[in-house]
């Protein structure tokens, strides 16, 4: 089974839905994929732990010619190379504590009959009619081009805009007219400006339509492994036409609410909060799509996102550059939850980004071993030896509020505002303003010292830590779920009461004290990771 973020007990409010884009399966997983994943499970844990009923949704989109043309090379049906790839995704979100509600395969009777009902909805509008297709095809993009959008290649090789090569094709095909949307398209823009982000994409997109839309072909003859196109009546379909791979696969978002039927699950969390993609796919989330939701009556979603690549020592990972990283790899190096934190941290949310073996160690030795787990490791240790790992009532001093107000600030305010704007980087930088606070702290008290002349503000002081690092466990714990969650198990903090939402409860130490619990003697939370020499003689080279 899965693990699920809501097994944390958090009391649900306000619906929030979310989705990742779902992942083509003609090859396993890559660092992209990961990085995507990662990121919507701690926005989605984020808004759990703020009391919020979130719903996370991914999976994989596994018809089109791609997956058709593979499973050829391999001596398989497109089904059976569905099945075996597809397995390999909802692997790579268990190993890296990714806790969907909802694992989309386009493959699914259900998905079948939700593209199909959104077809008829746009046909019935209008929107659809027969004709015949000339132009630039991707195959690797699932993308048709205008003769403008292609770059030159070597030899003077026509490419997509994404330098993929594209073919001439020539077929009778179904079309969407996409043209009557640009205005309609505009104004959901203008009304909306938060609808695309980061505003470099919404520049970039704006742009587009503006510069006026051509009808888009939906449909193709040339291959039949896709959903039918259906045709006169319920349940007929066409011989002939299969519908584009991108009519299929944005449908999947309305699919795993039970659409369409009106369910529970569909009237509570559609629209969605938030479609979060890589930058390349963001056309066809705020353009297509939400013309294709217009045609059909349907509201379109409240937010696209679109996340930059995650580069390999500046580089984009490529098979013939020989430095194609396996994510569970890293996972399996470096710890989980490091990574996730790495990964948030060290990344600018919308922007591309570098990562490299000494970079995640750098970054997560410096900040989780050094500072928050040695801040952990310390305190609780000198609570253990010193106090007989017993926690009682203390008399504070103006320096001991000065730090909890510190910490309130950063775990309360700031790292839940970044949090929601989606601005991860900044967050963590507040978190670890505040860890740092404490370490200071730590150095100007010198509990060790005051053990021997002052053992009542030893204690104090080393309770007042306690204090902070419940705060600083809990605002963390989206992002470094596990490592967190063994934190507040020796903290005794009830599961009940580990929501970011439980912050401002000011009861809940009294109530720990209450219990007459001692802690036990700590379990460091996060060992230095040491890198194997050929990593250091590679960073250096």
């Amino acid at each position: 089974m899965n693990p699920s973020p809501k097994e944390a007990n958090v009391p649900m409010g306000e619906p929030y839905y979310i989705t990742t884009a779902i992942s083509y399966p003609n090859g396993k997983p890559h660092i992209g994929h990961a990085y995507e994943a990662i990121a919507a499970d701690v926005i989605v844990r984020f808004m759990r732990a703020m009391g919020r009923d979130a719903r996370l949704q991914t999976g994989t989109d596994e018809h089109g010619l791609k997956m058709a043309q593979k499973a050829r090379d391999l001596g398989l049906t497109a089904k059976e190379l569905a099945d075996q790839m597809s397995q390999y995704f909802k692997d790579m979100c268990a190993a890296l504590n990714v806790g969907y509600d909802v694992f989309i395969r386009t493959t699914e009777d259900r998905h079948h009959e939700a593209s199909q009902e959104l077809w008829r909805r746009m046909k019935a509008n209008g929107d659809l009619y027969l004709d015949r297709y000339e132009g630039w095809y991707s195959i690797r993009d699932e993308a048709y081009y205008d003769e403008s959008e292609l770059v030159a290649g070597e030899g003077g090789q026509k490419l997509s805009p994404q330098g993929t090569p594209v073919e001439w094709t020539v077929e009778e095909s179904w079309f969407f007219r996409l043209s009557a949307y640009g205005d309609k398209l505009l104004t959901l823009y203008n009304e909306n400006p938060e609808f695309i982000r980061p505003e470099s994409r919404r520049n970039e997109i704006m742009r587009f339509v503006e510069g006026g839309l051509r009808d888009l072909s939906v449909s193709r003859t040339s291959f039949d492994w896709g959903i039918k196109v259906p045709v006169h009546g319920e349940g007929e379909t066409s011989d002939d036409h299969v519908m584009y791979v991108w009519v299929d696969a944005l449908t999947n978002y309305l699919t795993g609410l039970g659409w369409p039927e009106e369910t529970e699950e569909f009237r509570k969390f559609w629209p969605a909060n938030l479609h979060l993609i890589g930058k390349d796919i963001i056309r066809f989330h705020t353009v297509y799509w939400p013309a294709f939701l217009m045609s059909a009556g349907l509201p379109v979603p409240r937010q696209v996102f679109g996340h930059g690549f995650l580069l390999n020592r500046g580089q984009k990972e490529s098979k013939s550059l020989g430095n194609v990283t396996d994510p569970l790899d890293l996972a399996a190096r470096f710890g989980v939850d490091p990574l996730r934190y790495f990964f948030l941290r060290e990344v600018v949310f919308g922007q591309d980004g570098s990562y490299s073996p000494e970079a995640i160690a750098t970054r997560c030795n410096a900040e989780l071993a050094n500072s928050y787990g040695n801040l952990v490791q310390r305190t609780l240790s000198m609570i253990f030896k010193n106090c007989g790992g017993e926690l009682a009532t203390f008399s504070s001093t103006e320096a001991d509020e000065a730090l909890l107000a510190t910490v309130a600030a950063a775990t309360r305010e700031d790292l839940p505002r970044e949090f929601e704007a989606l601005n991860f980087s900044a967050g963590l930088e507040a978190w670890m303003r505040a860890v740092f606070a404490c370490n200071a702290y730590v150095d100007e008290q010198a509990p060790w010292a005051l053990r021997k002349t002052d053992p009542e503000r030893m204690r104090a002081v080393l309770y007042t830590l306690f204090m902070a690092i419940r705060d600083l466990t809990i605002a963390i714990q989206p992002v470094v779920p596990a490592t967190a969650a063994k934190v507040l198990d020796q903290l005794g903090v009830p599961e009940d009461q580990r929501g970011i939402a439980d912050l401002p409860r000011a009861d809940w130490y009294m109530a720990r004290v209450a219990t007459g619990e001692r802690l036990a003697a700590p379990v460091p939370a996060f060992p230095r990771i040491e890198l194997e020499s050929a990593e250091s003689e590679g960073s250096a080279a």
